[in-house]
């Protein structure tokens, strides 16, 4: 039994792509949270949703441990918490509602909680922890504990229903500035033998994720930030190596996911960590997220010598004008001068890229492809824009939003504003895209064969092969991607630039 049950939201069940592929992490925002707690003194327990088949595990769950307060914290660096999704919602209102059956204080922390007050206190939270979480809910706690109601309404960054039923929201609390403050993520209430089992047997490998920043400093117009804000936080390169270090002792993990907005923007850092790790005898192969105008040679070494395998860009748009339009400070130049130099360092780089923004027409699309053409990223992942409470882009387009202001799951891809064209459209275009990038691949790795004869192998010949097969797929959607665009309007002349 504990008196302090910790849990989330997201359960990979539900989410069919991503269920598919298998490569799951644990909360990590919630094991920051219940290692904060018991850091005070707490008794917690952790219900780990990521792998639970449904929300009757959440019931076992308050079952064993018959906890008084239930305290869903979602996982604030996983970027499918902050897209609130609808099974995700769903399944949150209606473990509050069984934890509040059972009589326990629910207090909810989390992106969708934070913007949607009025359905969470509806469906049974008793208090919301609004924005960074970990000091307002050791703060409520402990009033909570002391019965003493007056203090916790004074309690910055919370929200609560007065005894009128009134929703009051006390003032911002500032944020954690000093994270190597915080206790290591409470790891030992996770079932890691089952993480490792799933990650070895699937892949081949055992993955971890790790944070080392919260919060971003850019002004994409699209992205939300009700966590963590526009703030840049950083853990120290000794605090995050010393971490590392303690993770490979422990758990012996073949890969890290740092899972940062942005990894290593302080000056100075990531050769510092790359010294340590080195110096630690830990560095460990990992991948990270950074903007194509912070690379330069210097970035690429250091990440070289820490053991970067991946850097995923968000690359967005091959369009200058769409990327200008999306406050991105950022350039297409940029953009292929960063893979470049992540590839000659040996680094895998991938692409984020987003369809659909306000005003994209045929010919920016047309242009994302050429960079794609021409730069040829290891991966890819293709979203189209999506609307989120507090962002610019929301604003732009709230007279536009329908009923559905939300995705189902991560595959859903529909468009929730009128924008250029219609969600089938950009389905297929998320076909297009894929085919093109593997038939790109396909002829990369032939190209290297007759170069050097002797590595040709198995997957060499299976390369010939896809060739013509993903030439013929991509001939087929693109042939579906224009008679759908000419079901909306006349087809648009595209510029010789995107030729």
């Amino acid at each position: 039994m504990s008196k302090f049950l910790f849990g989330q939201s997201y359960y990979l069940r539900f989410d069919a792509k991503l269920y598919a592929e298998m490569k799951p992490y644990p909360p990590l925002g919630s094991l920051y949270a219940a290692s904060y707690a018991r850091a005070l003194g707490y008794d917690v327990a952790l219900f780990d949703a990521m792998l639970a088949p449904s929300e009757d595990e959440w019931a076992h769950a308050l079952e064993t441990h018959q906890p008084k307060y239930a305290i869903l914290f979602e996982d604030n660096f996983n970027y499918l918490s902050k897209m609130c999704l609808l099974n995700m919602r769903a399944a949150a209102f209606k473990m509050m509602e069984m934890a509040k059956a059972r009589g326990c204080v629910v207090i909810v922390n989390g992106s969708d909680a934070t913007d949607h007050l009025d359905d969470y206190f509806a469906h049974g939270a008793d208090y919301i922890l609004l924005g960074e979480g970990e000091v307002t809910l050791g703060e409520l706690l402990g009033a909570l504990e002391k019965n003493e109601k007056r203090e916790y309404e004074s309690i910055r960054g919370l929200g609560w229903r007065d005894d009128n039923g009134n929703i009051q929201r006390a003032p911002k609390r500032e944020f954690i500035r000093d994270l190597d403050r915080l206790p290591f993520p409470a790891w030992d209430l996770v079932d890691i033998a089952r993480y490792q089992k799933i990650w070895r047997e699937r892949h081949g490998y055992y993955s971890m994720n790790m944070v080392t920043t919260r919060g971003c400093p850019y002004s994409c117009n699209w992205c939300a930030k009700p966590i963590y804000g526009q703030r840049y936080n950083v853990r120290s390169p000794e605090n995050v190596a010393q971490e590392l270090r303690w993770l490979r002792e422990h758990f012996q993990p073949d890969h890290i996911w740092f899972a940062d907005d942005i990894f290593g923007l302080k000056p100075g850092w990531l050769g510092r960590f790359a010294d340590l790790v080195n110096a630690y005898d830990c560095a460990t192969p990992f991948k990270c997220l950074l903007r194509a105008d912070l690379v330069t040679p210097q970035i690429a070494n250091a990440l070289q010598r820490a053991k970067c395998h991946t850097v995923w860009i968000g690359a967005e748009s091959g369009s200058q004008k769409i990327l200008d339009a999306m406050d991105k400070g950022a350039t297409v130049e940029q953009i292929y001068t960063a893979r470049k130099l992540l590839g000659d360092a040996g680094i895998r780089v991938g692409y984020f890229i987003q369809y659909g923004y306000r005003g994209e027409t045929r010919a920016d699309i047309e242009l994302t492809l050429k960079m794609i053409r021409e730069t040829v990223p290891d991966e890819i992942g293709i979203s189209v824009s999506y609307p989120l409470p507090g962002t610019k882009f929301y604003e732009n387009v709230r007279a536009e939003l329908g009923a559905k202001q939300n995705w189902t799951d991560s595959d859903d891809l529909a468009m929730m504003y009128q924008g250029t064209y219609s969600t089938d459209f950009y389905r297929i275009l998320y076909r297009v895209t894929h085919h093109e990038l593997r038939r790109l691949h396909a002829e990369r790795k032939l190209k290297r064969a007759l170069r050097a004869p002797q590595t040709i192998r198995g997957d060499t010949i299976r390369a010939l092969g896809a060739i013509p097969l993903q030439t013929l797929r991509l001939a087929r959607a693109r042939n579906e991607l224009n008679a759908r665009e000419r079901q909306a309007r006349e087809p648009i002349r595209l510029s010789p630039e995107a030729l």
